[in-house]
């Protein structure tokens, strides 16, 4: 089984295909090389350093509740 958790983009170097996404107060480059037309504000499915696709706001939030109720904290991830 693999873990992925939903970022939110907060900065994007399309020269290198790189982002930066911001899960809580944690914030960490990934790859986009497999995500078409990513955007600041864009909401990605991240795993391994890679973002693996776009999710919508409300799955992102959903997904990190639920994650919340495991107890499992951005920071732990």
């Amino acid at each position: 089984m693999c873990l992925a958790i939903p970022g939110k983009v907060v900065e994007i170097d399309v020269e290198a295909d790189m982002a930066t996404v911001s899960v809580g107060n944690v914030k960490k480059a990934v790859s986009t090389a497999l995500v078409e037309d990513v955007a600041i504000g864009d909401y990605l499915l991240i795993h391994v350093g890679y973002a693996l696709n776009k999710i919508s706001e409300e799955e992102a939030a959903a997904t990190l509740k639920l994650f919340e109720e495991a107890g499992m904290t951005a920071e732990a991830l």
